[in-house]
């Protein structure tokens, strides 16, 4: 059998060959090679809470640091498992910080827990009595 005998009936096949050599030559292993820039949105955080007492005043102070949307910083008063007030203050770029006060006259096991955009962020104690 001669070469162009045996032409016709490989001629399927070479062209399928030659066709298929160009999918494989010089190609990534995965695709994309690079990955798309991936965006991060860091949680708001607290810095400097303090809790003190002042005579018969909680003074609670705290300040949000890092880029954030303007928005109210709240605060739940707790005494022991009994929630005694609750306030709140709008903060933005120009002002970060927030001071909050709450008359309480008895000693007892004081929280303060802190949310900004409804997330709950820290929960500060001052611990007078044994819990």
């Amino acid at each position: 059998m001669t070469f162009r005998a045996a032409l016709p009936r490989r001629l399927p096949l070479l062209l399928g060959a030659a066709l298929c050599l160009p999918l494989t030559a010089c190609r990534y292993n995965f695709v994309p090679l690079i990955p798309p820039v991936q965006e991060t949105k860091l949680p708001v955080r607290l810095t400097d809470v303090t809790l003190t007492r002042d005579g018969e005043t909680l003074t609670l102070k705290a300040k949000v640091s890092g880029t954030f949307e303007p928005g109210y910083l709240g605060v739940r008063w707790y005494a022991g498992a009994q929630e005694i007030g609750q306030d709140s203050l709008f903060l933005d770029a120009a002002q970060p910080a927030a001071t909050f006060t709450l008359a309480a006259p008895a000693k007892a096991a004081y929280r303060a827990v802190l949310s900004f955009g409804g997330v709950v962020l820290r929960q500060v104690e001052l611990y007078e009595v044994a819990p």
